[in-house]
């Protein structure tokens, strides 16, 4: 029996609990993604309840990036030393808190501070959900299982927005807030009760008692037991950017940052302004969140997909092809007419192209660093990408309150798509090749 667990997880065929620790993730994920949509579900009954400018609106959506983007770089990287399933329960913990608190909110300096502190959590848990995916699968199927986890955000917010729509209508704007802090609570006491530590983390780190853990999860999967630990003890390092910049990482590490702070800004101008700005058109507000469901429904499938083909012809060129026909999509978009079922197909296939191609930046993140580092390197992407999603919907209010049209917000923000393409295309890290 091989003592070495990453061998032993590529060896043998998947389990049950290997299934149910990527569900698990999942459904975590969906709720991140309700969480945080749901101030762009909504934004426009706050937005006239409190006659709120585009600016001020922007603001309020980049106040939770703002919380994701300190929480993925600050805070993710201690998963590397107190393991992906404490960090999973603290983030919980402040989301569900916060989520209620948003809820209690009456003006707009309130709520940028709530959401400051749900994008903590947020930032926080989505490093160690990548991580844990990544070390409970094998190697042949870690792109498909890892791109399926990172679909459950824009499933969750296509549950949000119908959910959103039908909260509103009978108990207003809070009620969306409160749902997102319940639903928190008891995914809390689920992940306490059935999700286990990573095996990968406990023979890394070698916390006390590791083996035992190690033992009680293998019986689990009715897998044999280990009979001891590797004889060699970890390095017991604090958790740092240096660990990812080192001559090895270095030169991957930055083109995946640029890649994702690209991405990052495309993507969350998308998520936060679509159903404004086809309420703005002229549509109901229903049929602006249902334009925004579209798109996070086409982003489920986009994701599925790129997840599904990356495991046999590899990650990096399909994110290049998915984003250009995101391009494509932001254009025709841009320019259509506000017809509802017109607008419906475009969003499915922006949210298609657009978060499918990056998923492919999260399963490369998880591919290539070791254990060892995984959180703090995927921690350190997203955060680096998290400041293109903060400086996306504030652009993007800056731009509607100075009158651009919509097809001019659309041209300006295909363009990171564009050098998003150029950054994967040069990331040529064995890493990421096919296995």
């Amino acid at each position: 029996m091989p003592a070495d667990i990453r061998q032993l997880i590529d060896e043998k065929p998947i389990s049950s609990l290997q299934l149910r620790v990527v569900f698990g993730c999942f459904a975590l994920n969906m709720l991140d993604g309700f969480d945080v949509l749901a101030i762009a579900f909504t934004a426009p009954t706050i937005s006239q309840e409190w006659q709120l400018t585009p600016y001020m609106l922007g603001i309020i959506f980049s106040a939770g990036l703002v919380g994701m983007t300190l929480g993925a770089a600050f805070i993710a990287p201690f998963t590397d030393v107190i393991g992906r399933r404490a960090m999973i329960l603290l983030s919980l913990t402040a989301i569900a808190i916060s989520m209620a608190l948003t809820g209690m909110t009456t003006n707009a300096t309130q709520m940028v501070i709530m959401r400051i502190i749900t994008g903590l959590g947020i930032g926080s848990i989505l490093a160690s959900l990548t991580s844990l995916v990544a070390e409970y699968t094998p190697a042949r199927k870690r792109s498909l299982m890892v791109g399926f986890m990172q679909v459950g955000y824009p499933l969750g917010a296509t549950a949000g927005g119908f959910a959103a729509v039908w909260l509103i209508q009978l108990s207003g704007w809070p009620a969306v807030f409160y749902c997102g802090s319940l639903l928190s609570f008891a995914a809390l006491v689920l992940t306490y009760l059935f999700l286990p530590e990573s095996m990968e983390f406990l023979s890394s780190r070698q916390p006390r008692g590791a083996l035992d853990r190690i033992n009680r999860i293998l019986a689990r999967m009715d897998w044999p037991r280990l009979q001891a630990m590797p004889e060699a003890p970890p390095v017991v390092v604090k958790p740092s950017v240096k660990q990812i910049l080192t001559p090895e990482y270095r030169k991957w590490t930055l083109l995946l940052w640029t890649g994702f702070f690209m991405a990052f800004l495309t993507l969350y101008f998308l998520f936060s302004w679509v159903p404004k700005i086809t309420v703005d058109a002229g549509l109901p507000i229903d049929r602006g969140i249902y334009i925004g469901t579209a798109q996070n429904f086409g982003a489920f499938l986009g994701g599925v997909t790129l997840g599904y083909l990356s495991d046999r012809f590899g990650v990096r060129p399909l994110i290049i092809w998915f984003f250009t026909g995101g391009v494509i999509a932001m254009l025709a978009f841009g320019f259509a007419p506000p017809e509802v079922g017109l607008l419906l197909v475009l969003a499915f296939l922006i949210g298609f192209c657009v978060l499918g191609g990056f998923v492919g930046f999260y399963i490369s993140a998880a591919c290539l660093y070791h254990t060892e580092v995984r959180t703090t390197g995927v921690g350190w992407s997203i955060g680096a990408g998290r400041t293109g999603a903060i400086i996306g919907p504030y652009l993007g209010g800056v731009f509607i309150n100075m009158g651009y049209p919509t097809s001019v917000n659309f041209i300006i923000f295909a363009v990171p798509l564009i050098l998003a393409c150029i950054a994967i295309y040069l990331m040529r890290a064995p890493q990421l090749e096919p296995v």
